[in-house]
């Protein structure tokens, strides 16, 4: 009797911890802000952090020593990443409806003007464009570590990994700074809603793909891709690129056309 080509997944508790994990983060951070502290949100961040690493490992070990993920499998990994960039495309779509809504149309509490009346947006042409000239330097450099990884060539796709996190650091750190310098606050009007409600969530979107791009640097190092078998890298690599284009929508619409 042939072997089905699918891999059916064992047994797993991470799923409940997970779950576990994010219902203590959402209460604490109800809590937290209505003064009753920090210490469920806290606990509900170190549970989620335990159930990435360890579901993280079995994938790991699935894929890359027992040999679970089939060509089959692997196109049913694809698939899924598509999905999610598709729902992550919603997601966004949401805010800049949301902003498109304020700014074609400015309401009389508005001042009947975008930006409103008392909101001293930023320069565009200022941090946000060397933010934008940092994410399209680490879309260059992703894209050269997935072809070093279907050249064979380990070597150049650690320094394309390396150069592409930090990368990803110093866009995180730009923006940080970007936030302490603005003069106006999530609560200054539907302006500073939609744009740290939409800027917030794409930093940290890249936090998340930096954290992605950082595995894949351990286990590239580790030697757990080849030429034919390196999914992984390959999903932080679309990831990473739907991050860029999102910023760039994100640079033209809100930083440069909002303002």
């Amino acid at each position: 009797m042939l072997r089905q080509p699918f891999h059916l997944v064992e047994l797993s508790p991470w799923p409940l911890t997970g779950s576990i994990g994010a219902f203590a983060l959402t209460v604490g951070t109800a809590s937290w802000f209505h003064g009753y502290g920090t210490k469920c949100a806290i606990l509900g961040v170190i549970i989620i952090l335990l159930t990435m690493i360890q579901w993280w490992r079995d994938i790991i070990r699935e894929g890359a020593f027992m040999g679970h993920h089939t060509s089959y499998v692997a196109k049913g990994l694809r698939w899924g990443m598509i999905l999610f960039i598709a729902s992550e495309v919603m997601f966004f779509f949401a805010f800049f409806w949301a902003f498109f809504h304020s700014s074609l149309a400015p309401t009389p509490e508005l001042g009947c003007c975008w930006p409103p009346t008392g909101i001293q947006p930023l320069n565009p042409f200022s941090v946000p464009l060397l933010n934008t000239a940092v994410l399209l330097a680490s879309g260059v450099t992703v894209t050269w570590a997935h072809h070093s990884l279907i050249e064979g060539n380990r070597t150049d796709a650690v320094k394309a990994l390396i150069l592409t996190a930090t990368l990803g650091a110093y866009f995180t750190f730009l923006q940080a700074g970007e936030y302490l310098e603005t003069s106006f606050a999530i609560s200054d009007s539907v302006y500073g809603s939609t744009f740290f409600v939409a800027t917030g969530f794409h930093g940290l979107h890249v936090l998340i793909g930096s954290s992605f791009l950082f595995i894949c640097l351990m286990r590239t190092m580790s030697h757990h891709f080849s030429d034919g078998h390196h999914f992984g890298c390959e999903a932080a690599a679309w990831y990473w690129h739907f991050v860029d284009v999102v910023w760039i929508f994100l640079f033209i619409c809100i930083y440069w056309w909002g303002s």
